[in-house]
Formats: structure tokens, sequence, C-alpha cells
């Protein structure tokens, strides 16, 4: 029996998406603090979440899942797009350039073991990373546009759904989907609880980008300081 599934999503993870936004990397990028180094890492890392998700759900869909093959949206999938972006900041070569880092493949390995040993659970998963991305796609692109003085689509093809006209329409057939899906109470209670785990996957991959953003700013403001050093015991 189908259980009202999207609303209690929504409501069971507003914790950790609101502790998610609050994490040192996405509450710096949200006040427009960019830095390209850590930005690639972070989708060089997506690459690799996004490859296992959309093999699996790939998988799962032509194995006719009675769960799964109801969610495998195509046109929410983003390899692609995040190949397209990856060949813009790492050039013709970049798969050669690239390295999952510890959180990303934890992620990955989650991904992996809940579509082998309970592909229901995928959906808690799908959720949180494809409407998260199509939800606040358009604001991330912006910020990064400008942080990263960047030029038309290149390297910001990951916030875009082409294949999806109308954003709040599609939001609203995908709310309807989760809502007929063939589960009942006990299976929409583990995709919630499945769904905060990713928020973890996802505060985790945050936390190490956090490190890495914190060093190299640190690297740009010492630089600067010790230019102005410089500078001054030249004038003196």
């Amino acid at each position: 029996m189908a259980v009202a599934l999207a609303g209690q999503l929504r409501e069971g993870t507003k914790k950790s998406h609101t502790m998610a936004e609050n994490t040192g990397f996405v509450a710096c990028f949200l006040k427009g603090v960019v830095e390209k180094t850590s930005y690639r890492k972070l989708i060089s890392d997506l690459y690799f979440v996004y490859k296992a998700m959309e093999e699996e759900i790939d998988r799962l869909v032509q194995q006719d899942h009675p769960v799964i093959k109801h969610i495998g949206f195509k046109e929410l999938f983003r390899r692609q797009t995040l190949e397209k972006d990856l060949k813009f900041y790492y050039g013709n070569n970049w798969l050669d350039q690239i390295k999952i880092s510890e959180s990303a493949q934890s992620y990955v390995n989650r991904i992996r073991l809940v579509a082998n040993e309970s592909p229901e659970l995928l959906v808690g998963h799908h959720y949180t990373r494809y409407i998260g991305d199509l939800s606040g796609g358009q604001i991330l692109k912006k910020i990064a546009k400008k942080a990263l003085n960047l030029k038309g689509d290149d390297g910001l093809n990951f916030y875009e759904f082409k294949l999806i006209e109308d954003e709040k329409l599609f939001k609203k057939s995908y709310s309807e989907t989760l809502n007929k899906l063939p589960i009942d109470q006990k299976i929409a209670d583990k995709i919630i609880e499945e769904a905060n785990e990713a928020f973890a996957y996802n505060m985790n991959m945050f936390r190490e980008l956090e490190g890495n953003l914190i060093s190299v700013l640190g690297r740009i403001v010492f630089n600067f300081l010790t230019k102005k050093v410089r500078k001054g015991s030249t004038e003196d």
C-alpha cells in the first residue's frame, strides 16, 4: 500500500538540511566565498557519487525493480553535465587528473551497498541529491558564476537541467511519484532514515572540502600580507 512519502521526506529531513547548509563550506559558498581549487574538487567528488548512483539506478530500472523503476528520471541525471564541467576545469584528460576523496568514496560505497542489499532505500539518496540540486541549482549557479568570474555556462553545466522545461511542475510530478510508490510505512521510515544518512555523507564531503578551502584561503591571505610587507619595506 502506497504512503504519502514526499511530505514525510521533506519533514523528516528538515534538521539534516539545515545542518548541511550550516557547514562551513556551504555557508561560505552561500555568502559568495567560492575558490576554484575547492570548487573543482567538489564537482570531481560529485562526479563519482552521481556515476555510482546513475549506474545503480539504470541497472535496477533494467531489472524492473518494483520501486526504483518509478524514479529513473533521465532528465535528472548529472553525470554528463559534470563531465562537461570537469573538462572545462581540468582539460580533455580530466579523468586522469581527478581523484576521489575519502569522504566521497565512503558515500559511493554506501550507494553501492544500498543498491545491492536494499534497493528501495536508494530513493532516499535520489531525493536528497537530485531534488536538492534542482531546487537550489539556479541560486548556486549565480553565486559560483560571480565568485569564479565565469562567462556563460562554461564550468556551470551541473546546475542546468535542460531536459526539464518547468521545474515547479516537475517537482510536483516527482512528489506525486513518491506518494504512489508501492511501499508500506515501515519501508517509508527506512527511506527517510536513509535520506538523513545521505545528508550525513554529504556533510562529510563538505567538511573535507572546508579543510581544503581554509588551507587555500590561508595561503592567499598569507601571500597578500607578505606582499604588503615586502612592498612596505621597499618604500621605507
